[in-house]
């Protein structure tokens, strides 16, 4: 891993995607949607400032946990400019991500629960499937495949 001598104080995209990991590519749409900021030299090179080496850590954590990146940017927008998230920051995010994750588990749970169920129930339709009609709402009115049946009626009509 390169080292940038701690007298740099400015990045270029090259030195912040060899020290952070990241494409420089995945930079350059990270800076798009206002996740990181750089400045423009004359030769209008971009320059970021060693407190995006933190950001693009933090952007890359959220995302591996199913964070969002609108949600990531309104997160990085709550802290002032030029300040790397600390702990406490990163601690106080992430709880307020937390019921949302919960959520997510939950579904993904369900998701990997009835999997099978869609495939192995015979009427290989998904309007019918656990997946595409959670908690059998429609299963109050009728049963399994009538619902193809109940269309086609609907079409004679």
């Amino acid at each position: 891993m390169p080292q940038i001598p701690q007298s740099c104080q400015e990045l270029t995209v090259g030195q912040l995607s060899a020290r952070s990991g990241a494409a420089v590519s995945a930079l350059h749409f990270y800076e798009s949607k206002g996740l990181i900021s750089s400045s423009r030299t004359s030769g209008n090179q971009r320059r970021y400032t060693r407190d995006a080496l933190r950001r693009v850590a933090f952007v890359r954590a959220a995302q591996r946990v199913g964070i969002p990146l609108a949600t990531i940017r309104d997160a990085l927008a709550e802290l002032p400019e030029e300040r790397t998230p600390t702990h406490e920051d990163w601690a106080r995010l992430s709880r307020a991500w937390r019921s949302e994750l919960d959520e997510r588990i939950k579904q993904l749970g369900r998701l990997r629960d009835h999997l099978t169920d869609c495939i192995g129930c015979g009427c290989l339709s998904l309007e019918t499937c656990v997946l595409s009609n959670p908690d059998d709402v429609i299963g109050d009115r009728m049963a399994g495949s009538r619902l193809m049946p109940e269309r086609g009626a609907a079409r004679r009509s």
